[in-house]
C-alpha cells in the first residue's frame, strides 16, 4: 500500500496528487503501438468471394491514427486509471522510451519489461471499414523474446501475485508463462485471444488448463472448443470461470455447474472505433477481483470501462471522471453497484 504522484502534465494541480493501491497483480502479453486507418465503405463490397484465392485489393483509407497499443499495455492503462498499479510483463524494442514514460505516468509498474537489443517494438496496422469490420496485420517484433522472461524474479520484486494474466503474446512465452504459473501455484487468467486464430489444439489446450478465469469472445469460444476437441461442458471442468463477450449483448459468466450470469453492455453515446474495447474490458473485470466484488460486479465494471474505449479512437485516449463514471453506473447498473464500486475507485478527474 503507498502513494503515487501521478504528474500528468495537462490536468490541474488538484488532481495529480492520486492514492493508489499496490496490488500484487501481474499483466503479461504483448505491448506495441497501433497504427489505425478508417475506410469509409465496406470491405465486402470489394470482394469477389469466389476469387478469394488470387485476393489483391487495396483501399483508400481517410485517415491515420498512431496510438500506443498492445493487450498487456492497454489492459495495464486501464487498471491504471481505476487506481491500481499492475505489474507490465512483455518486450519491447528501444524505442520505447517514450511509450514507458506514458504508462508510468499512468501507474503502470514498467520496471520488468524485457527491452530488446536488435527488434522494434512490435506493431498493429488496422483498418476499419464503416461497418465496423478489421483487415489488421501485425508485426511481433521484440515481442518474440517474451519467451525469455521468467515470472519468479518479477515475484520476488513485486511480491506475490494475486493473479497473473497471460494474454496474447509470443506463444512460446505465453506457454512458458502459463507452465510456470502451474508450477509455482500462481493463479492465472488466460486470455489467448488473437493467438486463437493462428494456434492449434497443442498450444490453445495447456494455455488455458488449470486457469482461474478464461476470458473469449463468443468466436473465440468457438475456437477453442473447435480446435481444443473439448466440449463446453469439458473446458468448464478445466477452468474456474469462462467470462464471454457478447458484443452490444453484454457478457456471459460460465461456471460448471451454474446457471449462467448475462450482464447487458453500457449503451455508448457514439461508437467509433472498437479496438481496444476487449482489454478494457478486462481491467475493468480484474479491478473488481482485486477489490474482493464478485463476478457479477466486475463483468458490469469491465463494461463501463470498455464502453470509454468503443466512443473514441485508440485504447488508451479516454479518461474518467469519477463523478461522471459513478452516474453512468448508476443509470445502468444501479444505486447497488455504485455503492460497491465507490470505496475502491480512485481517477486522476473528480
Amino acid at each position: 500500500m503507498g502513494t503515487t504522484v501521478l504528474a500528468t502534465a495537462g490536468y490541474p494541480e488538484a488532481y495529480l496528487r492520486v492514492v493508489f493501491r499496490r496490488v500484487s497483480l501481474l499483466v503479461a502479453g504483448s505491448i506495441a503501438t497501433d497504427h489505425l486507418m478508417s475506410f469509409p465503405g465496406k470491405f465486402s463490397d470489394s470482394l469477389v468471394v469466389d476469387q478469394l484465392d488470387k485476393l489483391s485489393v487495396s483501399f483508400l483509407v481517410e485517415d491515420l491514427e498512431v496510438r500506443r497499443g498492445g493487450c498487456a499495455a492497454n489492459i495495464c492503462f486501464g487498471l491504471g486509471n481505476l487506481g491500481l498499479r499492475p505489474v507490465l510483463v512483455g518486450a519491447v524494442g528501444e524505442d520505447f522510451a517514450e511509450y514507458r514514460s506514458w504508462l508510468e505516468r499512468h501507474n503502470v509498474d514498467c520496471e520488468s519489461v524485457h527491452v530488446s537489443e536488435t527488434r522494434h517494438t512490435a506493431r498493429f496496422v488496422c483498418t476499419n471499414d464503416s461497418a465496423h469490420a478489421q483487415i489488421a496485420s501485425f508485426y511481433a517484433g521484440a515481442m518474440s523474446e517474451s519467451r525469455e522472461i521468467e515470472l519468479k524474479p518479477i515475484v520476488d520484486r513485486a511480491g506475490d501475485p494475486d493473479y497473473v494474466l497471460v494474454g496474447p503474446d509470443d506463444p512460446q512465452g505465453m506457454l512458458r508463462h502459463t507452465e510456470e504459473c502451474r508450477q509455482r501455484g500462481y493463479k492465472f487468467l488466460a486470455d489467448p485471444s488473437q493467438q486463437l486464430a493462428f494456434g492449434g489444439g497443442d498450444l490453445i489446450r495447456p494455455l488455458i488448463d488449470g486457469a482461474e478465469i478464461l476470458f473469449s469472445n463468443e468466436y473465440e469460444a468457438s475456437l477453442i472448443t473447435q480446435k481444443t476437441g473439448w466440449s463446453r461442458d469439458e473446458v468448464l471442468s478445466r477452468v474456474g470461470t469462462w467470462v464471454v463477450t457478447l458484443g452490444p449483448d453484454g457478457v456471459r459468466i460460465d461456471r460448471a455447474g451454474e446457471e449462467s450470469i448475462v450482464v447487458r453492455a453500457v449503451p455508448e453515446i457514439e461508437k467509433v472505433e472498437p479496438t481496444g474495447v476487449g482489454d478494457a474490458f478486462r481491467a475493468g473485470f480484474l479491478a473488481a477481483l482485486t477489490w474482493g466484488l464478485g463476478h457479477e460486479r466486475a463483468a458490469q465494471l469491465g463494461c463501463l470501462l470498455a464502453v470509454y474505449v468503443v466512443e473514441q479512437v485508440g485504447t488508451q485516449e479516454y479518461e474518467i471522471s469519477r463523478a461522471a463514471f459513478l452516474a453512468r453506473c448508476e443509470a445502468t447498473y444501479g444505486a447497488d453497484a455504485v455503492a460497491d464500486f465507490e470505496p475502491h475507485l480512485k481517477t486522476i478527474r473528480p
